[in-house]
């Protein structure tokens, strides 16, 4: 079964609309919103009546509200807080003592509001109201009566813990140890040997995957072994200031390989066959999976990465021309379409071999997954064997070899009940195949969950 190329270009325009009001509707809310919600939940909206108000996604709104609402034991008015479920006909008395009890002329302790820490036999009466939408207590009526733990959201409150974690989450180094610890190991002895950062950077810029100023700042802060007193010129000069966002190898990479290009280039290449790749993690910091998807037979192929850098990537696929040739290369990889991660910032190296331009690789907007639809539903049959979060460090080629078997030779439906070895077999033969050493797994005995690589 085909899809057209005109299909597919108006299938991506669509999906441009649908990204710029992702993009809308994604920003964080502000202060302004915060008491915008509060003031609705006062006046009893319900949560999709907020978020049509605010042009936000009903979600969102309950979020905010679940996660930055705060309990108060305070009672009402002219009763003190009691949340125990016998407070109605407990005839207990000075449980906490004369000497403590906040209500000494009361007769019984269920009077008090601080009896319920001293009861054994206190048990806690949640409201039913605080599981389900609106999960407040803000346009409660029976808020002034009630003695139970209410639950309140105050925009106030809210925006303090916003600002909290947005200035946590741009604090510390977004790096795991072990990939310190291999840009360590790549500096220090470089650095011993008398080399200074930018020439141990420009010879080695697409293992680190950060820039010459981070390895600078790691420096200053002792992060790493090497000491500015190595650094014979950098003791000389003051602290300059200058911030740079984010790192490329190669900071044009962009340039006529965006989203907007690449709907252009199938445009004008209507049958062009479409190949995705893109990064699946384990543990973070250890090694990685490059996964490339053809998107016409749903074939994966999957290259185990000690570390997910730019250099990991172009070995890949170096060493797949340098086992199948240039024509083959140039017939599988006609196009290539990925995201914006930083692995994939060396595009010369993949497209231009021995002097040779043999593909074309283009770069999706950023945060848009669903731009390359096809290899991300792909990536959850991996999930199954591989779960989220767990290591691949023990993890061989020839495991990843046993994976691809089990994947390709799983049926689809969008291929008539045909599985993707079939499908790739007979429109591009076996010799990648029979490289890799994918096998065809009788539909009987595939495995798609852990236990196929214990």
């Amino acid at each position: 079964m085909s899809i057209s190329a005109e299909f597919v270009v108006s299938l991506s325009y669509a999906w441009m609309i649908s990204f710029k009001e992702v993009a809308i509707m994604a920003k964080h809310l502000n202060f302004d919103n915060r008491l915008d919600i509060e003031k609705y939940l006062k006046n009893n909206y319900s949560l999709s009546e907020i978020a049509r108000e605010l042009n936000r996604h009903k979600s969102t709104i309950s979020r905010e509200i679940i996660l930055r609402s705060n309990f108060s034991k305070k009672g009402c008015y002219g009763r003190n807080y009691n949340a125990c479920i016998y407070r109605y006909d407990c005839d207990l008395k000075k449980i906490c003592g004369n000497d403590y009890c906040s209500n000494k002329h009361n007769k019984f302790c269920r009077f008090c509001d601080i009896c319920n820490n001293n009861c054994d036999y206190f048990s806690e009466d949640i409201c039913s109201k605080l599981s389900k939408s609106p999960y407040v207590c803000n346009g409660c009526d029976d808020r002034r009566k009630c003695t139970l733990t209410k639950k309140f959201y105050l925009a106030k409150d809210a925006q303090k813990d916003y600002e909290g974690i947005l200035v946590e989450s741009r604090s510390g180094i977004e790096m795991s140890p072990e990939e310190l610890q291999r840009i360590n190991d790549i500096v220090t002895p470089l650095v011993n040997n008398g080399q200074s950062i930018h020439h141990i950077h420009s010879n080695n810029k697409d293992s680190f995957m950060v820039s010459e100023k981070t390895l600078y700042n790691y420096i200053d802060k002792q992060i790493i072994s090497a000491k500015n007193i190595d650094l014979p010129r950098k003791i000389k000069y003051r602290p300059r200031k200058k911030f740079q966002m984010g790192y490329k190898v190669d900071k044009s990479c962009l340039k006529n390989r965006r989203y907007d290009d690449y709907l252009e280039f199938i445009k004008e290449n209507k049958d062009i066959s479409i190949v995705q790749m893109d990064t699946v993690e384990g543990r973070k910091g250890g090694k990685v999976l490059l996964t490339i998807h053809f998107t016409d037979t749903s074939f994966m192929l999957m290259f185990l990465r000690d570390a997910n850098d730019s250099r990991s990537v172009t070995e890949c696929f170096r060493w797949v021309y340098d086992a199948i040739g240039s024509a083959e290369y140039r017939t599988l990889f006609p196009v290539l379409l990925t995201d914006n991660g930083s692995e994939f910032s060396d595009p010369d190296k993949i497209e231009i071999i021995n002097g040779e331009k043999l593909t074309n690789v283009f770069y999706c907007y950023p945060y848009s997954a669903f731009l390359k639809p096809e290899i991300e539903n792909n990536h959850e049959l991996i999930r199954r064997i591989i779960p989220k979060g767990k290591s691949m460090d023990k993890l061989t080629q020839d495991d990843i070899r046993l994976v691809m078997s089990h994947v390709n030779s799983y049926t689809r439906k969008k291929l008539n009940d045909h599985s993707p070895f079939d499908a790739f077999s007979t429109r591009y033969g076996f010799k990648l195949i029979d490289v890799l050493g994918i096998k065809r797994i009788n539909p009987n005995d595939i495995i798609l969950n852990p236990n196929l690589l214990k």
